[in-house]
C-alpha cells in the first residue's frame, strides 16, 4: 500500500491500485475507476478518450489507455485517487502583487473583464495580438484570487512558454510560493497556491483550481488533442473559471463564442502603442537545392548581409530539423564572426540555448517552429526560410512574425519570409497583421509611428 501525505493529493489524481493517507484524511479519500466501459468502448477517466476495447486489451485481460501513455500507463485494474481541494491557503488583507507597472486604458479594460470572469467562474477568451501584454493583464485577477485564498493554475502547451512565464509571475507575486511542472523538470511536486505547468500536467489534477488559465490555447498539442481539453475541464473546480489566451484563435473557439459558450475580450494593439511589424515576402527559387551546394540563395544572402551589417540579432526559422545543421554550416562560413546555434524540440540543451538568446549572448538562433510563440527576445529581426512549407500554418506565421518589436524600447523589427511561392497561409498571415494594425489605428490604440 502506498502512503501519501494529504498535500500530495489535494486536487490531484494519482494512479494506483491502492493508496493510504494520514488517518485524519482517510475518510475523505476519493477513488474513481481509472477506466470505465460502454459497449465496445474503453473510456479513460484521466484523459476522457475512448478506444475500441479489443484493440487495447492486455495479455492478462485488463485494458489500457493508449492516449495519455506518456504520463504513466492507465489500466482498467487501477483507481484514480484524490482528496478534495481544501484551499489550505490563508486569505490576505494585503496585496501579494509586487509588480509596479501600469496598464494602458485598453489593457485595464481587459484586466477588469478578466477579474469579473474569475469572480463569476465563467469561461472566457482573451484574444489579443502578439505582444499585447496578456500576462500583465492577468495580474489584477490573479491578485484578487490569491487574496481570497483561491488556487490558481496557469498552463501552456509549450514548455518554453512555461519557463518564460514562471520568472515573470515570480517577480509579480514574489511572496507567493509557486510550482512549475513539466515533463523534464527536476525535483518533485509541491502543493502551491500558484501553479505553472504544461497542459499535459493538467491530466494529473482533478477539481483543483478555482482559476485556470490556458495560454497559447491554439498551439500544438493542446489544439489538436481532445484529451487535453478534457483535462482542463477536469483540472478546474466545477465552479471554477477557465480563461483562454491567444493571438490567433481557432475556428472551434470562435464557434464557441457564437454558440454563447464563452465570452470574449479583444485587444488589437500592443501595449507600447506601435503597430505590429508587417511581413515582407520575398520569392526565392529552389533555396533548399542551393543550400545543398553549400550556398545561400541570392535574396537570402543579401538580406542576412544587411541584418549583420546593421548589427541586428535575429531568429531564423526553417521548416524541418534536417535543415538546421546544413544552414548553420553555410552561415558559419559566410559570417565567421557571428555567434549562432541551432535549436529544436528534442534538443537536450534547448532551454539553455533559448536563455542564451534572451541574455544577448547569441547573434542568431536557427530554429524550427518550437519558438513560434511564447518567447520574448529584445530588439531582434525575424527571418523565415521556406515559409511556403506546409508545416507553417497561418497561425504559426502570425506568431512567428510577432516575435519582432515586442519591447517598448525596441518596437520595430524586420520580418521577412522567403518562399518559393505565395501560399494561402502566407497571404492570410500578411492580411491578419495588416488588418489588426488598421483596426488598432482606427480605434486610436496605436499612432502613426511608422
Amino acid at each position: 500500500m502506498r502512503i501519501m501525505q494529504a498535500t500530495q493529493l489535494f486536487g490531484r489524481q494519482l494512479i494506483a491500485t491502492d493508496v493510504s493517507v494520514e488517518p485524519s484524511w482517510q475518510s475523505q479519500l476519493v477513488r474513481r475507476p481509472a477506466m470505465i466501459f460502454n459497449g465496445q468502448w474503453a473510456i479513460c477517466q484521466r484523459c476522457g478518450r475512448k478506444t475500441v476495447k479489443q484493440t487495447v486489451q492486455l495479455p492478462e485481460g485488463d485494458y489500457y489507455c493508449p492516449h495519455c501513455f506518456q504520463l504513466g500507463r492507465v489500466t482498467s485494474n487501477q483507481w484514480l485517487w484524490s482528496l478534495p481541494e481544501t484551499n489550505q491557503f490563508r486569505r490576505q488583507a494585503d496585496s501579494p502583487l509586487s509588480w509596479s507597472g501600469e496598464l494602458t486604458p485598453a489593457q485595464a479594460t481587459c484586466s477588469q473583464n478578466i477579474n469579473q470572469v474569475f469572480i463569476a467562474g465563467r469561461t472566457h477568451l482573451l484574444w489579443a495580438v502578439t505582444g499585447a501584454g496578456k500576462t500583465e493583464m492577468l495580474f489584477y485577477g490573479i491578485e484578487q484570487a490569491l487574496m481570497k485564498g483561491l488556487r490558481v493554475g496557469i498552463a501552456s502547451p509549450r514548455v518554453d512558454v512555461c519557463l518564460e512565464l514562471a520568472p515573470r509571475l515570480k517577480a509579480a507575486f514574489a511572496s507567493v510560493p509557486q510550482a512549475v511542472l513539466y515533463g523534464e523538470m527536476d525535483g518533485s511536486y509541491d502543493y502551491c497556491q500558484l501553479t505553472i505547468c504544461t497542459t499535459h500536467q493538467l491530466l494529473r489534477f482533478y477539481h483543483a483550481f478555482d482559476v485556470l488559465v490556458i495560454d497559447e490555447v491554439d498551439a500544438f498539442p493542446f489544439a489538436a488533442d481532445p484529451g487535453l481539453h478534457y483535462a482542463a475541464e477536469q483540472a478546474k473546480k466545477e465552479t471554477g473559471a477557465l480563461l483562454y489566451l491567444t493571438a490567433t484563435p481557432s475556428r472551434a473557439l470562435l464557434r464557441q463564442e457564437r454558440q454563447k459558450k464563452l465570452t470574449v475580450s479583444y485587444l488589437p494593439a500592443r501595449y507600447h502603442g506601435y503597430p505590429l511589424p508587417e511581413i515582407r515576402v520575398k520569392l526565392t527559387s529552389r533555396w533548399r537545392q542551393t543550400l545543398t551546394k553549400h550556398r545561400l540563395s541570392g535574396g537570402l544572402n543579401r538580406a542576412l548581409k544587411q541584418i549583420v551589417a546593421n548589427q541586428r540579432r535575429f531568429l531564423l526559422f526553417v521548416p524541418h530539423v534536417n535543415d538546421l545543421s546544413i544552414l548553420e554550416s553555410v552561415l558559419q562560413r559566410q559570417f565567421p564572426t557571428m555567434s549562432m546555434v541551432t535549436v529544436h524540440a528534442s534538443d537536450p540543451d534547448r532551454h539553455e540555448k533559448v536563455q542564451r538568446m534572451r541574455d544577448g549572448q547569441l547573434d542568431c538562433l536557427i530554429t524550427t517552429t518550437i519558438l513560434e510563440r511564447g518567447v520574448t527576445f529584445a530588439n531582434i529581426d525575424v527571418v523565415v526560410l521556406g515559409a511556403d512549407d506546409a508545416v507553417f500554418s497561418t497561425a504559426a506565421l502570425v506568431q512567428i512574425a510577432g516575435r519582432a518589436g515586442r519591447k517598448a524600447a525596441h518596437p520595430d523589427g524586420l520580418v521577412i519570409f522567403f518562399a518559393d511561392s505565395q501560399t494561402k497561409a502566407i497571404k492570410e498571415a500578411c492580411h491578419q497583421i495588416t488588418f489588426v494594425n488598421h483596426k488598432a489605428r482606427k480605434e486610436g490604440l496605436i499612432g502613426h509611428h511608422d
